[in-house]
């Protein structure tokens, strides 16, 4: 797998022999702007921290043991540590290119087989020692089988520190870790966690890139098979499948690995509890300050509403004492004003009568009495003002010209008023002029429709109009139409109906019928036996025909009552529940109101129906 060239933050697949280090953003575009288009001529560096490139290890004495060295097994050479072979095993991932050089070198002019061999020590040619110092080299001279071994360095602590002691002294024992998990990071430098003194902005930026963080650790070097083993182009294609697998899983094990550190950093760290402290203190104080904002505005609401209240209260006040002024003032004018008049009235009086209401005669005097009345009644008081004048300089002409004049006046808004009365009842006059004359039957047809449609009904004198013409048996055989109802009808309300021929006819009538009913009854009181002997219907020993002439004069009698509105609702609830088809259909409805008999349902029953009839005739005509 070819190495993973980093340029402008991008990566990229780049096959190639040649040697490709991570390179920085801010490097790769100083040599775009050079003209090198992407290509670096650089020292070999693979994310370490700038302090740590600035160390300076040109004293540095490599370690040379020698039983370390001999305990090696070159056939398990992935296993050895290399920096150790090479001596600079407390150096590890922060040594240098040169240092590395340096320690191979020294070791070649040590350990050389030939060397050792010419001081008489044996040499084994398949189980040397030299063969490890040769791959620890092969390993770490080459930048990315080094970042290889780097990445599964066995002296690296891949444990969490325990909660217990980040309580206990957090900077310290979370800024190690931090500190030793930095050598994976892509960006560098990376930002140190501080201390608690460390202004908020730092501690943000360090979460946010400890969130976003970007490792270059991989585990290439610890597949279990070399793909170069394959013997054929499918095998070492699986081999490859097989490894890159493992290696995903590592890497996400990885990244869950440091996304917890950072949760328990952040979790435990003071400063964040208390940035979230200040921002909650800080929310309640906007909270409260909008609150008080809110009453500050409610309560000026509050006084602008009192305060107009106030004003028009003050308003109301003042525009009522203004009216109130001006009403005892009118009161005052018109108590000046009656009591000028009255005092004018009794010097009309007192003047007329001293000149004996300029009469010779007593009829004279009674008739010009009366005038004088009229005239105080009818005069103002500049008019009686000026009549006393007159009357005063002219004597009795001028009065009896007064007196005139007020009769004039009198007649004239008399004939008036009998004109326009005799102008309203000309159409009414024309009316009866044109129409048939109304029969007492028609009356009371006419009668019994206005009760029965009562003020309301729609098209009500239509309504009526046409019951009367359905019900009229006049030999005339006139049609009444709605406006000659109307005219009859208020015709019949402005007449004085005691004086009416038609009340005499009635009573008239009803007089005829008590007599025919009395002289009935006398008869039937007289002669029991002979209606027995005649009709002789016994039942049971019983005289049925008495019994009935009992009860239709018992009907006859009692009148019935009007229907009020509850037994009217009853009635139609009742003839809904009971259909026509059933046998006592009539004695059930008569069960549902105690009040009426029978009979009166029935009655009822066909002066609804008849009601119905007329208003679809009445639509029909319209």
């Amino acid at each position: 797998m070819a190495p993973l060239l980093r340029l402008s933050g991008k990566r990229m697949d780049k096959p190639s022999n040649a040697l490709l280090v991570y390179v920085s953003q801010e490097a790769w575009l100083k040599s775009v702007l050079e003209g090198k288009h992407g290509r670096v001529d650089t020292s070999i560096d693979y994310c370490t921290n700038r302090e740590e490139e600035e160390e300076d290890f040109s004293n540095y004495k490599f370690e040379d043991d020698i039983l370390y060295l001999r305990s090696l097994d070159p056939k398990e050479w992935k296993e050895q540590d290399h920096y150790a072979v090479l001596g600079i095993k407390d150096l590890r991932y922060r040594a240098n290119e040169d240092v590395i050089k340096r320690a191979y070198k020294h070791k070649i002019l040590k350990h050389h087989p030939d060397k050792r061999k010419a001081m008489g020590e044996e040499i084994r040619a398949d189980d040397d020692y030299f063969t490890c110092i040769t791959k620890a080299w092969e390993t770490l001279g080459n930048p990315v089988k080094r970042r290889s071994y780097d990445s599964v360095d066995p002296y690296f602590n891949d444990n969490l520190p325990e909660e217990k002691e980040v309580k206990e002294n957090f900077f310290k024992v979370m800024g190690t870790a931090f500190k030793e998990n930095s050598r994976w990071s892509v960006k560098q430098p990376v930002p140190k966690l501080g201390d608690s003194n460390t202004p908020r902005d730092q501690v943000e930026k360090f979460y946010m890139f400890w969130y976003d963080f970007e490792s270059w650790r991989e585990y290439s070097y610890q597949d279990e098979e070399d793909k170069e083993s394959g013997q054929d182009r499918e095998t070492r294609k699986w081999i490859e499948k097989k490894n890159k697998s493992v290696r995903v899983k590592k890497k996400k094990e990885e990244m869950t690995r440091i996304r917890t550190l950072v949760d328990m950093a952040y979790n435990l760290d003071p400063r964040i509890r208390k940035f979230q402290q200040q921002d909650k203190d800080k929310k309640q104080a906007v909270k409260r300050a909008k609150q008080e904002a809110a009453r500050a505005r409610q309560l000026e609401e509050e006084r602008i509403v009192r305060e107009a209240a106030e004003k028009q209260r003050a308003e109301k006040e003042k525009r009522e004492a203004e009216e109130r002024a001006k009403a005892d003032a009118l009161k005052q004018e018109r108590e000046a004003q009656k009591k000028a008049l009255r005092r004018e009235r009794k010097n009309f009086r007192d003047l007329c009568k001293e000149k004996n209401y300029f009469a010779e005669t007593s009829e004279e005097n009674i008739r010009h009495m009366e005038n004088v009345e009229k005239m105080c009644e009818l005069f103002k008081l500049a008019q009686l003002e000026e009549s006393i004048k007159t009357i005063r300089s002219e004597g009795k002409s001028a009065f009896v010209r007064i007196m005139s004049e007020v009769d004039q006046k009198l007649e004239a808004e008399r004939r008036a008023a009998l004109g326009y009365a005799d102008t309203r009842n000309t159409p009414d006059k024309q009316v009866k002029a044109h129409t048939a004359p109304w029969s007492e039957s028609d009356l009371q047809l006419l009668i019994k429709a206005v009760n029965l449609f009562p003020a309301g009904t729609n098209q009500r004198w239509e309504v009526v109009a046409n019951f009367i013409n359905q019900h009229s048996n006049s030999s005339s055989g006139a049609k009444r139409d709605a406006k000659e109802v109307l005219a009859k009808a208020k015709d019949l309300q402005s007449t004085d109906f005691s004086k009416s021929s038609l009340k005499e006819q009635a009573n008239k009538k009803a007089f005829d019928n008590f007599i025919a009913e009395k002289k009935h009854k006398d008869v039937d009181d007289r002669m029991p036996a002979v209606t027995e002997r005649l009709d002789n219907p016994v039942t049971n020993g019983k005289n049925t025909t008495a019994v009935k002439v009992n009860e239709e004069k018992k009907e006859k009698e009692a009148a019935p009552a009007p229907w009020t509105p509850a037994e009217q609702k009853l009635l139609e609830q009742a003839l809904k529940t009971y259909p026509a088809s059933a046998p006592d259909r009539w004695d059930q409805i008569s069960a549902c109101l105690p009040s009426r008999t029978k009979k009166e349902c029935m009655k009822r029953y066909k002066e609804l129906v008849e009601l119905v009839k007329a208003k679809k005739a009445a639509q029909v005509l319209k």
